[in-house]
């Protein structure tokens, strides 16, 4: 197993998105793992398409189960899908009202070189709010050819890789129909992610910047 990090405080966390399903899809073991380790931790999160519709309600079912023992501040709008660059303006205020609500020790947003044109705009958004933040870029594993080789990972035991994907299909029926979305695909990323970091599954995030301090009494810190 590879040495491991382990951050010194964490209190709040934010969870950005563009689409419903996006965060349980790139995150939902390392969220599991991380609600159930810190009960009471505050989530904020918000998904820019999906408002007023079955996404919606599909959404406010998943996250909470997705972030057990957790506060879960949910927010939902209706921007359309694949239209983000069109509705800047709204996305960019939608997350400084956000920023002013909270102050996270950890942000989950897209990786900013994520294929999708709504992921990856919400991605470059992110560092214009939370400018001080580690924010950690999730991966979804789609037709697009846009995987990349992640540096930071969270190992994950096989009881929530399989609580993942057993959550994912009982809160997204909506999804069911696409081709990529079943068993084999998350829990092949996870497998694979896994070997990379010395255990059998894991999940992987991008990180722009991380602090790491050697000081006397250090446990380790983002």
């Amino acid at each position: 197993m590879m040495p491991r990090l382990v951050p010194d405080r964490c209190e709040e966390i934010v969870l950005l998105a563009a689409h419903c399903d996006d965060l349980p899809i790139g995150a939902g073991g390392t969220l599991l793992e991380l609600c159930r380790a810190r009960p009471g931790l505050r989530v904020t999160a918000l998904v820019l398409s999906g408002g007023g519709t079955g996404r919606e309600a599909e959404e406010r079912g998943a996250l909470p189960a997705f972030c057990p023992k957790a506060e879960v501040d949910l927010t939902v709008l209706d921007l359309p899908d694949g239209r983000l660059p069109a509705h800047w303006e709204r996305a960019k205020e939608a997350l400084e009202d956000l920023r002013r609500r909270c102050d996270p020790d950890v942000v989950f947003a897209p990786a900013t070189h994520d294929a999708h044109q709504d992921h990856r705009g919400l991605a470059r958004l992110v560092p214009t709010v939370f400018r001080d933040h580690l924010t950690l870029g999730y991966e979804i594993l789609k037709w697009e050819s846009d995987l990349a080789q992640p540096a930071v990972f969270v190992p994950l035991p096989e009881g929530t890789v399989r609580e993942k994907i057993d959550l994912l299909h009982a809160h997204y029926p909506s999804q069911h129909a696409r081709s990529w979305f079943d068993e084999e695909t998350f829990r092949g990323l996870a497998r694979v992610r896994g070997v990379q970091c010395q255990s059998r599954y894991a999940e992987a995030f991008h990180a722009a910047k991380i602090a790491v301090g050697f000081e006397a009494g250090f446990r380790g810190r983002f």
